[in-house]
């Protein structure tokens, strides 16, 4: 009985995470750190940090020498434990996975513009998905699209296509389906 209550005691006494645990945190927050000095200044203003911590990334991104730099990313590691560290991640996840799923939303909008030039049944489908959709707009931009890609098939390669209403079109998309959504 005596030896239950002695290991009860000592559950008890550790409530706080082991060192290998907090070592892995740290270890954590130095990689982001190194992540952090990787990008761009521009990008790392953007971040939520302090003046210190960003004096400290910019001095990372400029030493030359590879022990000046290690010593300087321990510093940046070091000043990133007071920081919003699940705001970084969380920013970097953004630019990270956000650009692609933004890629990817560009990319379908110029295969509907395509598809919309060549043709006129896929203006009834974008009509059926969006009646907010001023067909006449839609109408004008497609034929004078289509007209301009004629004039553009005819130009010798040596002269510089035109691209005002095919842009105009896929403008277009983009501002019905992002008000869409």
């Amino acid at each position: 009985m005596h030896s239950d209550q002695t290991d009860q005691d000592d559950n008890d006494f550790y409530d706080r995470p082991s060192k290998s645990q907090i070592k892995r945190e740290l270890h954590a927050i130095l990689d982001l750190g190194k992540q952090v000095i990787e990008l761009p200044y521009e990008k790392v203003k953007q971040l939520p940090l302090d003046e210190k911590l960003l004096d400290a990334i910019k001095t990372a991104q400029k030493t030359p020498g590879r022990e000046g730099k290690r010593r300087q990313i321990h510093y940046v590691g070091k000043l990133m434990r007071t920081a919003d560290i699940d705001a970084i991640r969380q920013q970097l996840d953004v630019w990270e996975n956000g650009s692609k799923e933004i890629t990817a939303h560009m990319h379908r909008l110029e295969t509907l513009r395509d598809r919309l030039i060549a043709s006129d049944e896929e203006l009834t489908v974008l009509l059926s998905e969006y009646p907010q959709v001023d067909i006449q707009q839609f109408r004008t931009l497609i034929r004078a699209a289509r007209k301009e890609q004629a004039a553009n098939n005819a130009l010798p390669d040596t002269q510089e296509p035109q691209k005002k209403h095919y842009r105009a079109l896929f403008q277009a998309l983009k501002s019905i389906l992002l008000s869409g959504e």
